[in-house]
Order: structure tokens, then C-alpha cells, then sequence
């Protein structure tokens, strides 16, 4: 028996998915708002939850990541009342189990769910768990967390691994993270950039050659492709492979056999494949400047890496991580860090990601010198600037925030309901009273939540029906 939980504000399609587990022999709830559901999905225990994406308080795509990383994390189906290609995009990128248009026939929704409890059921029964030697890789975001998801994947098999990113983001590292953990750890990691291979040297440099193939070739050389044999060879920047030689790359990749130039016979050498981007291959394959077999090869696990700025809750641990190491080398002491380091640190968008963040740290060790604290002062001048015109920028919409502030200050004081109302004189009648007092809350609770009506509706107690419906009543203009 699994316990269900439906989250959609639909009572038709929540009655009708409970009406269906419960023949199943299953236990199921229902939550009408996308912050009761996921109340009750942290205190744990669901199997399966099927999720809607337009909820009256969010987005149900947008809480994906909080529902992956809870332990024990259901399997989620996503429900959605329109058809959204990209919607449904993100929803398989967040690693949804489906994605059901409402409304679904009850045949469709038994066989997906009975399909998603079939894998979570296989899924728990797995005994070998991996676990992961995560040496110098810091993260504790949710999208870092999904990358070691899928570092564990790549590690209990030999698959060719695609590792993407924007430079600096620490793509060879999570490669070097593979292999260490993978079969192969006793055997040689060997880099090929692929950037700097020369046209003429291409094929002896991979493949190797014999003494006298060309003038130069004064001995045998063994290639990087042989070099990697039983243990793994790493593509970085593999988007800028010669075109000329993709095409017996991929023999390489499907035979694991090749010909040394100048050699009669082939070699054999069993490594692993790992590649690395920043560059879209897509993009290159549809431009043809890159072979669509081979991009379908290489990427059988494919792994983003997302950029600094989209992970900043990474900064500071990785910051710590950093000066903790320099600490080290320079046999120093322990170093602290300034209040406002960090905040000046997660300000910035850091366009080199981790690599340009651990050579800023290295300018602001240097820079403070026997300090046992660093400052914002200690970093470099240039992203200091960069700060502090974000900072400027942020101040100088912060006047028309205050302009807002003295207009609600003023219409609440010109309030009969919200300040003291003067009830000296002629006294209304007590229904006339009520009235005018319920416009002008509801007018004064407009204006102070900025028309969010998350919060409208968390600070008054209405229900979304009953808010319109007021609003209508007392002829209030309100923006959704």
C-alpha cells in the first residue's frame, strides 16, 4: 500500500485521483494550495504526489527542487490544465516522473501511476549505494546536489560521461571526481585538450605513431588514447575537435581500436570516455561543425554544471574551502573573514564562476598579509567597483520604494478605519460604518502588499473567491 498525495486546487481532480487510489488499495490526501502541499510533503512519508503546476499561491515547477532533495523523495506527476511544451520541458529536466494534461483519462493515470510505484518499489530495493569521496568539491545547493546524483550514476557504470559548462565552473574536477570513484581509479587519468590539438599532429598525438611515419618521428611514441588504456580518457573542450577528426574518433569510441600512424596493425586500449564543453554541441551539430553521431555517443550521461551566480548559497562555504587551503600552503594561520566579506562576495555575479572566485580569494589572502582577518577591503579594486555600482544602482530605485511608503503612510492616516476615527461628532449608522471600514482595509491591505496576493490572502484570512468578491463589492481596482 503507498500513500498518494494530490496537490492541485481542482477538488473534481483531487476526488477523482483519491476515488482511484483508494480502489487501488491505496492511501491518498489532497492539499489545495501549493504551501499546504508542501507542508505535508516535509513531514515525509509520500510515495507518489501528483503536483499541479498552476496553483492560486505559485507554481508547482517552481518548488520542484525543495521536493527532489527531500529525503526519501517521492515520485512526482505533474498535472496541468493547459499544454506547455516548455513546462513540460522543465518538469523532465527536474526529474518528474510524467507530466499529464488534465483532464486524463483514468486508464492514463492508473497505468502512470502504477508505472511510478513499479520504479519506486525497484528503486529501494537497490542495496549498492554508492558512496560518493567528494574530495575539493563543495556545493550544498539543491542544483549541486543534483549534480552528485548523477556523479553517483556515472560512477557504478563505464557510460561515456558529458560534463557541460561555463568555463571555470569546475568541469575536469568533477571529471577527476569520476574516475576516483569509479572501476578504474588505478589507472592513468589523461587529459586531451582538445583546443590545442594542431592539425598536423592530431593523430600522433592521440593515437601515436611509429619511428620514422613523418620527418620528426625519431622513436616510437605512444599515444594519449593508449596512455589512458584501463583507465580514462578526459576530452576538455571537446566542441573544438577538428571536424577531420570526428569521424575516426567515433570508430575509436565504437571499437576501442585505432592505428598508430605509420603502424600496419591496430592497438587495443579499454578506457572510459569522459568530454567536457562550455560550448552548446547542439548548436554545433545543427551548424555542422560537429557530427551528430558522435555528440549522441558522447553525452550517454550527460551532467550541467550550473554557474556560480545561479548557486550563491555555494559562495561562502566554497570561500572558506579556499582560504582554509591557502591556509596550508602557506603554513598561516587560520584566517576570519570581515562581516560585510560575504555579502560583497555574493553580490557579484562572477562571470569565471569558481575558478575566477578561488583566484580573487588567493588576491585577498596575499593582500592581507599577517591580518588574521580578511575584509571586503582586501579584495581586488576592480570587483569592489563592480559592488558597490550594483549596490548604487539598487539605492536609486529605493526613493520611489520610499515615495510609496509616505503615500500608504498618508492614505492610512487619512483613514477613518486605520487611524482613530474621529467619533466625536454625528456617528454613522453601524452598517454604513462596517462598510467604509471594509473598503478601506481592504484598500490599505492592497497598497501595503504591493497586490501580491500570496500575501493579501495570508495577511487577511480570505479566500481567493472572497477577495475578488469584496473587491468587486467595493468597486476596487486590483492587478493579479
Amino acid at each position: 500500500m503507498a500513500r498518494i498525495l494530490i496537490i492541485d486546487d481542482d477538488h473534481d481532480v483531487c476526488g477523482t485521483i483519491e476515488s482511484l487510489a483508494t480502489r487501488l488499495g491505496h492511501d491518498s490526501e489532497s492539499a489545495h494550495t501549493l504551501e499546504r502541499g508542501m507542508g505535508k510533503l516535509r513531514a515525509g512519508g509520500f510515495d507518489v504526489v501528483f503536483l499541479d503546476i498552476r496553483l492560486p499561491d505559485g507554481n508547482g515547477l517552481d518548488r520542484l527542487p525543495e521536493v527532489k532533495s527531500m529525503p526519501d523523495s517521492p515520485e512526482v506527476i505533474i498535472l496541468t490544465g493547459k499544454g506547455d511544451a516548455d513546462g513540460a520541458e522543465l518538469a523532465i529536466q527536474g526529474g518528474v516522473w510524467d507530466y499529464l494534461l488534465k483532464p486524463s483519462p483514468v486508464k492514463e493515470i492508473t497505468l502512470t501511476l502504477g508505472r511510478a510505484l513499479k520504479y519506486r518499489d525497484e528503486k529501494r530495493s537497490r542495496t549498492n549505494l554508492v558512496a560518493l569521496n567528494l574530495e575539493n568539491v563543495v556545493g550544498r545547493s539543491q542544483a549541486m546536489r543534483a549534480c552528485f546524483d548523477l556523479v553517483a550514476q556515472a560512477c557504478q557504470s563505464d557510460s561515456n560521461v558529458l560534463i557541460t559548462g561555463e568555463t571555470g565552473t569546475g568541469k575536469e574536477l568533477f571529471a577527476r571526481t569520476i574516475h576516483e570513484n569509479s572501476a578504474r581509479p588505478d589507472g592513468e587519468f589523461v587529459v586531451v585538450d582538445c583546443a590545442s590539438l594542431t592539425e598536423n599532429l592530431v593523430e600522433s598525438t592521440l593515437f601515436g605513431h611509429k619511428k620514422g611515419a613523418f620527418t620528426g618521428a625519431d622513436r616510437d611514441s605512444i599515444g594519449l588514447v593508449k596512455l589512458a588504456d584501463k583507465g580514462t580518457l578526459f576530452l576538455d573542450e571537446v566542441g573544438e575537435m577538428p571536424l577531420s577528426l570526428q569521424k575516426s574518433f567515433l570508430r575509436v569510441l565504437q571499437e576501442r581500436r585505432f592505428r598508430p600512424v605509420g603502424e600496419a596493425r591496430e592497438v587495443h586500449s579499454d578506457f572510459r570516455l569522459i568530454s567536457a564543453t562550455n560550448r552548446d554541441l547542439q548548436t554545433l551539430v545543427d551548424e555542422q561543425r560537429f557530427r551528430s553521431d558522435l555528440f549522441f555517443r558522447l553525452k550517454t550521461v550527460q551532467i550541467r554544471l550550473p554557474p556560480l551566480r545561479e548557486r550563491r548559497e555555494d559562495i561562502k562555504p566554497l570561500a572558506m574551502h579556499f582560504v582554509d587551503q591557502l591556509c596550508d600552503r602557506y603554513d598561516a594561520p587560520i584566517k576570519g573573514f570581515g562581516s560585510e566579506f560575504f555579502s560583497v562576495l555574493e553580490t557579484y555575479d562572477w562571470p569565471g564562476n569558481v575558478r575566477e572566485l578561488g583566484n580573487v580569494l588567493e588576491r585577498a589572502f596575499i593582500a592581507a598579509g599577517a591580518e588574521r582577518t580578511i575584509y571586503a577591503m582586501h579584495l581586488p579594486q576592480e570587483l569592489r567597483i563592480k559592488v558597490a555600482k550594483v549596490q548604487i544602482d539598487e539605492r536609486a530605485r529605493r526613493p520611489e520604494t520610499r515615495a510609496q511608503a509616505q503615500a500608504q503612510a498618508e492614505s492610512r492616516a487619512a483613514s477613518p478605519f486605520l487611524s482613530s476615527p474621529d467619533l466625536d461628532g454625528k456617528l454613522p449608522a453601524l452598517k454604513d460604518f462596517k462598510e467604509m471600514a471594509e473598503k478601506h482595509y481592504l484598500e490599505a491591505l492592497v497598497s501595503r502588499e504591493d497586490g501580491d496576493i500570496k500575501n493579501i490572502l495570508a495577511t487577511s484570512g480570505l479566500s481567493r473567491s472572497h477577495f475578488y468578491a469584496l473587491l468587486k463589492k467595493h468597486d476596487i481596482k486590483h492587478q493579479d
